[in-house]
């Protein structure tokens, strides 16, 4: 298999690759994700995640001798974007409209490797009990989620007590949906 690289600086992707036993190194796009306004919320993760890969494919050397897979993580209520909070106020206000309603998580995912570019997306509906402001004040205090969209990790304190169902991937919800990159890789080394 060609060299992987990972064109991510989330410590959570990394970390799921390597529960995966994939060999890869780390070059952070460092792209401006912004994207256009009028585009529907449900495109947004996969127009990122390939804004990612291409930046890294012109940074890197011979970037066409790499396979490079690079994830957007969105949170989508009634087709509406939940970016990554400004700050405590925003967080506040973001996990106080998620509480006890079901969202979308869709993380966008784009692999490149030579000429071929596959981008698709994976969707994980997430459902939180209703949570009390205390709840919601605690979290946002002791876990400072403004790196995260929605402004939650579900591997952390708020989806342990929060989440009430989850239907589909979990690590999907974590920002990258692991099995199903795998299984895209493991198509693109018999092609």
């Amino acid at each position: 298999m060609e060299k992987i690289i990972l064109a991510s600086g989330s410590p959570r992707r990394k970390q799921l690759l390597e529960l995966a036993g994939i060999p890869f190194e780390v070059v952070v796009s460092n792209i401006d994700e912004s994207f256009p306004s009028d585009m529907d919320a449900l495109l947004v993760a996969q127009y990122i995640a390939e804004k990612k890969a291409l930046s890294v494919q012109k940074q890197l050397t011979n970037g066409d001798a790499y396979t490079i897979i690079a994830a957007d993580t969105v949170v989508v209520l009634n087709h509406e974007f939940l970016g990554k909070p400004v700050d405590r106020h925003d967080a506040i206000h973001i996990l106080s409209k998620l509480s006890g309603k079901v969202h979308q998580v869709i993380t966008g995912v784009c692999i490149l490797s030579g000429s071929h570019k596959n981008v698709f997306e994976v969707k994980t509906e997430v459902e939180f009990f209703l949570l009390t402001k205390d709840k919601i004040e605690y979290y946002v205090d002791n876990y400072k989620p403004y790196d995260k969209a929605g402004a939650y990790a579900i591997q952390e304190w708020i989806g342990v007590v929060g989440i009430k169902s989850i239907k589909g991937d979990f690590y999907n919800v974590m920002g990258l949906p692991i099995s199903t990159v795998v299984a895209e890789l493991e198509k693109l080394n018999h092609q």
